[in-house]
């Protein structure tokens, strides 16, 4: 396998997933510069998460119109800008705008990056190739907080947004000289209709339940703006039955294998955007720890992220991908359920080892779902699978943190104290349940279900189901 561009994209995937969490460290040192209070600056958080929201349903056609390669470099320039007008932000409002406009270079970032992947890798490749792109999604959240610690103790916060500048500028130059070349296509007029109507849905329900989980608002402007971006998604389903050329194919929802990859998929999401969450302060205010150390010890799981990537192949072309996505659902449920378990008094060796089995079987399973997303969608059909992988990917993430700051409230609102330690037991036994769930999805999968990919049963791909770039 060439491994020269996935590892291109997954610089680009890191600098984007690292960025989203490295701030919440740095919020309180951000709130005095900007003479503001670190309640009001999470605005700046949910406005990133609102303009991926938005901007993600449209990078398949931006990818078919103007060229996957054109786009991907557009979209780390525009994320540098938005970096450095983060840095040089002297207020909440230009702050909150800053992230909003790294927000589109990152929604764009994601899916076209994966869809370049796709589209040069052959899908008895697509797994291992997968696992190598999987390594920011886990990494980033992980190494995030110990670096926004760092970064903001020993220097300032400015160079949290500068250091993308230089990784973002050499990301552009590896892209325009080894990713492959790829033409625009003669595309559809762009589903305007669509694109406000879904727009609306996932920013109006990404920001509720952001508001809803770190209320920067008044709870009851999240579930008003909940209830807005479901009445939007209703609008959005009834459009897409009569629309010629929907933004967002839901057609493809017909075929077994990428539903499942989609939905199971994003029950399991859930937990993964709660654990990130949960873990490092319940490790603060249930353990007594300071950020730094949460953060040393959290970062143990990214380490095992970064291996996964020289067995993950072997073991869905051994067992195939309805065993390992049941059983590893499961197992990944119960690794979560373990941080429920843990105690001030549990040696940290033993914490360290269920971290480190709780993040190789996430990791396993993560690049495991976004390549069975693909392994029965045809060439022509990538960029509109890509970024309905992606909205629901960023919706579960989001309600698994929505769910755990709701459980934690209703937790707190039950014994009418502060946060103690079980209230975040408690939560995680809800979320790794939340997580198993997924499991149910893929027993409805064939056993043979994507053994193109896998190689399970000695199968690969033919000729007409390779994917490789158009015209190829």
């Amino acid at each position: 396998m060439n491994r020269t561009i996935p590892l291109i994209l997954a610089v680009a995937l890191f600098m984007e997933n690292m960025d989203s969490t490295v701030i919440a460290t740095s919020l309180p040192a951000i709130a005095v510069d900007l003479q503001t209070s670190p309640v009001a600056l999470k605005l700046a958080l949910t406005a990133y998460l609102v303009s991926l929201a938005v901007f993600i349903p449209i990078s398949g056609w931006m990818a078919d119109r103007f060229g996957a390669k054109n786009v991907f470099r557009a979209a780390i320039a525009v994320f540098i800008v938005g970096s450095i007008a983060c840095a040089v932000s002297n207020s909440l409002p230009a702050f909150v705008v800053s992230r909003f406009l790294q927000g589109i270079g990152g929604a764009m970032m994601t899916p076209v990056g994966r869809l370049v992947l796709v589209r040069a890798t052959p899908k008895s490749e697509l797994v291992a190739a997968m696992s190598w792109l999987s390594i920011p999604a886990l990494v980033g959240p992980l190494v995030g907080p110990p670096v926004g610690g760092f970064i903001t103790t020993y220097f300032t916060w400015h160079w949290i947004f500068l250091i993308n500048v230089p990784i973002g500028l050499i990301g552009i130059w590896l892209a325009t000289r080894f990713l492959p070349k790829t033409e625009s296509a003669q595309t559809p007029p762009l589903d305007f209709v669509g694109f406000v109507l879904s727009g609306l849905a996932a920013s109006g329900i990404v920001f509720g339940l952001s508001v809803v989980s770190l209320p920067a608002l008044p709870p009851i402007a999240g579930f008003l703006t909940v209830a807005v971006g479901l009445v939007a998604a209703v609008l959005y389903l009834l459009h897409a039955r009569h629309a010629r050329n929907p933004l967002l194919a839901l057609d493809l929802f017909r075929n077994q294998v990428f539903r499942s990859s989609v939905l199971g998929g994003g029950l399991f999401r859930i937990g993964i955007g709660a654990v990130p969450f949960l873990l490092p302060l319940m490790f603060q205010i249930g353990f007594g720890l300071t950020p730094f150390q949460s953060g040393m010890i959290t970062f143990v799981a990214a380490i095992v992220a970064i291996g996964m990537k020289f067995v993950t192949a072997l073991i869905f072309r051994v067992a195939g991908f309805r065993r390992v996505l049941i059983f590893g659902s499961l197992i990944a449920a119960a690794s979560i359920a373990i941080n429920g378990l843990l105690t001030p008094e549990t040696p940290y060796l033993l914490i360290l080892a269920a971290l480190l089995v709780g993040g190789f079987i996430r990791s396993m399973f993560f690049t495991g779902i976004n390549a069975l997303a693909y392994a029965e969608i045809s060439a022509a059909d990538t960029s509109r699978a890509t970024p309905i992988a992606a909205v629901f990917q960023q919706l579960s993430i989001a309600l698994g943190v929505a769910l755990a700051g709701g459980i934690l409230e209703v937790s707190t609102t039950i014994h009418g104290g502060p946060l103690t330690l079980s209230d975040f037991h408690v939560a995680f036994f809800i979320v790794a349940a939340v997580s198993a769930a997924a499991s149910l999805s893929f027993m409805r999968l064939a056993p043979d279900a994507g053994n193109a990919v896998s190689g399970y049963g000695g199968l690969t791909a033919p000729k007409a189901l390779e994917v490789g770039p158009p015209g190829s």
